[in-house]
């Protein structure tokens, strides 16, 4: 097995565009040095390549694989292959995926963290035999695009619930029906402080649910803190957690079992199904962001009074019940695809290393 630097298998280049040049709907990708990926309406490359961030806040450096016509941040790295007989697209991303941890540790900077070219450079990536390579990429893209239509599949169950919901509650909404306050139809418990709560002697415990784990899942380095708390800030796998403070989001947790962080409510309703609560926070959400934004603060939140003014339309009995034989199942299929995907996303994780080491060998035929 042959090692080379990264940058004699790859040409280097970076986009143009300012972060800002992103828009709400449009045609084509526009990868930044976030997550996320944005949406742009015009192309500056059409091609196969890699993007990897240059630059984060924390060193925690994006990378992504796309193949068609994009545009990219002028801090963005676009990679392609130098010689696509030595390597592969596919093959490149996942060993580069083993290595974001190196890179967030030699990255340059202080308040944001950056890579340099020597960085790069310095990267050296193990070259089995060309067939081993494809066939190394091909098992990782095989749970990769399951996940991937998981998700996809998630995000269609998702819109469908939304669309009935705004069909029954607020196009079609009965002059009859009841009004009650979004804080009525079901607990919203705070987390804890959980600093004050370590691990007791002996005691393993449970990761903690802050905002950064709702957002990107449990690491090595979540915090931890004892199970020994009220039940009400244990989280478990499907139940809806709704940051109030400083990123305001509303999510089906899924994950591990873990202790709910203050800044977090677990929502729960013993009356009314989890589809009808998860709905009307989802519906609320852009009006309690912009209730933070107001607020002349280092950081926006919302307010317990904001829960009791946000006024939600209760149906008859009947009429949820036919409503729940639609939504349940739905949100049913939801929470158990995202089981799976964070199923697929362990042993793809686990798999990651062991295959690019060689550990675990891929049977050719």
């Amino acid at each position: 097995m042959s090692e080379v630097s990264l940058l004699d298998l790859v040409n280097l280049t970076t986009g143009k565009l300012n972060s800002n040049a992103a828009v709400s709907d449009g045609k084509y990708p526009f990868f930044t040095c976030s997550v996320e990926t944005y949406a742009i309406n015009s192309f500056s490359f059409d091609t196969e390549a890699l993007l990897l961030a240059g630059n984060n806040a924390e060193g925690n450096f994006s990378l992504k694989y796309y193949n068609g016509k994009f545009d990219a941040y002028q801090r963005t790295y676009v990679l392609t292959l130098e010689d696509e007989k030595t390597t592969t697209y596919k093959y490149i991303f996942y060993s580069l995926k083993t290595r974001l941890a190196e890179l967030k540790n030699n990255s340059a900077g202080s308040a944001t963290r950056f890579l340099t070219l020597s960085i790069l450079k310095d990267i050296k990536i193990q070259l089995p035999p060309l067939p081993e390579q494809k066939a190394i990429a091909d098992v990782l893209s095989a749970l990769d695009d399951k996940i991937d239509l998981l998700q996809r599949q998630n995000e269609t169950l998702e819109k469908m619930a939304e669309t009935l919901f705004r069909q029954w509650f607020i196009e079609e909404a009965k002059e009859d029906w009841e009004e009650l306050p979004l804080s009525a139809i079901a607990t919203f418990t705070n987390g804890l402080a959980c600093q004050k709560f370590p691990p007791k002697n002996g005691e393993i415990g449970l990761p903690v649910l802050k905002i950064k784990e709702l957002t990107s899942g449990i690491t090595v380095s979540s915090d931890r803190a004892t199970a020994e708390v009220k039940s009400e800030c244990i989280v478990h796998h499907g139940d809806v957690i709704f940051a109030w403070s400083a990123s305001l989001m509303v999510k089906i947790w899924s994950g591990e079992t873990c202790v709910l962080n203050q800044h977090l409510f677990n929502v729960q309703s013993e009356q009314f199904p989890k589809w009808f609560y998860y709905e009307w926070c989802k519906y609320y959400l852009r009006e309690f962001i912009a209730i933070a934004n107001s607020h002349a603060t280092t950081m926006g939140h919302i307010k317990r009074n904001d829960l009791d003014e946000a006024m939600v339309n209760i149906p008859s009995e009947f009429e949820l019940l036919e409503m729940n034989k639609i939504m349940i199942p739905n949100l049913n299929r939801i929470i158990l695809n995202l089981k799976q995907i964070q199923t697929l996303q362990s042993l793809r994780d686990i798999l990651l290393p062991k295959l690019m080491s060689g550990e675990v060998r891929v049977k050719l035929d």
